[in-house]
């Protein structure tokens, strides 16, 4: 057996004062691509990676910098949200996830080291053409999308702006309470909109017009769900703030069932 020697609690305390002042300064909220980000793909053996897509905003004017080096709409709740939900993944199913959490963006073939990618405020995203390919690519290969926290009709026509770059011929549907993707891990049978944690002060559920949920999917020709549509809703918010004493729980719980549910079913198909 391989013998490891002590470590001073010293040099300890110091490498989690830099990660925290790191996280202070925003080190994980997208300040450009760190290399722990990702290098070459994934350094830790695990059966799930959770993986946040980066993408350039289109309010900061297409810029390839702009908010998509110094964390934009596709940064927003990280990495709590995303944290939480390695947290319940791992306390409530069998997936080996030991893995840390990773940003991918599509300007390089690393993406398709992550079978499954979640993506928020994705009426602001926009890709170039190769970006656009690669997405589609990934889609068609096998990999899952998962698309979260866009509200009303205006984000819904610049979501789709950029889908149909990506999947132009393929339409988008309704789902079903009786699909799969919600009897795969628990039993989902009744759904309800997913509000941020603005809820706790105001009592309202939607933001701009977007007064009711949908539960939406794109799928390839064999039937297979390659992108899961979360709109008007948002579930990172519910993940973050499930640990607050004036969010409630019901939609924090719905809100982890329904992911827990797409990881396993993105894991399975």
């Amino acid at each position: 057996m391989k013998l490891v020697r002590p470590i001073s609690a010293t040099p300890l305390l110091l490498l989690l004062s830099l990660g925290l002042f790191a996280m202070q300064r925003g080190g994980y909220q997208g300040y450009g691509r760190q290399s722990y980000y990702y290098q070459t793909g994934p350094s830790v053996p695990s059966e799930f990676y959770w993986s946040r897509l980066q993408y350039t905003s289109s309010y900061a004017g297409g810029s390839s910098y702009g908010f998509r080096r110094f964390g934009g709409g596709w940064s927003r709740d990280y990495p709590k949200a995303d944290n939480d939900c390695l947290i319940a993944l791992r306390r409530l199913t069998r997936i080996n996830s030991p893995s840390p959490l990773n940003v991918v963006d599509l300007d390089s073939d690393h993406v398709y080291d992550y079978p499954w990618i979640y993506a928020v405020s994705v009426n602001n995203w926009t890709f170039t053409d190769e970006e656009a390919k690669r997405l589609h690519d990934y889609l068609l290969k096998g990999g899952f999308l998962m698309v979260d926290d866009f509200h009303g009709t205006d984000d819904w026509e610049h979501f789709m702006a950029g889908m149909r770059m990506v999947l132009p011929d393929r339409p988008v549907e309704d789902l079903r309470d009786e699909d799969e993707i919600y009897h795969v891990l628990y039993d989902i049978n009744e759904k309800f909109q997913i509000p941020s944690e603005v809820y706790v002060n105001t009592g309202r559920t939607y933001e701009k017009d977007g007064y009711v949920p949908k539960w939406r999917a794109i799928r390839n020709d064999h039937g297979r769900i390659m992108v899961a549509i979360c709109a008007n809703m948002h579930l990172g918010d519910a993940w973050e703030w499930a640990d607050s004493p004036q969010y409630p729980e019901k939609f924090s719980g719905l809100a982890f069932r329904i992911v827990l549910n797409y990881i396993t079913y993105a894991m399975t198909h």
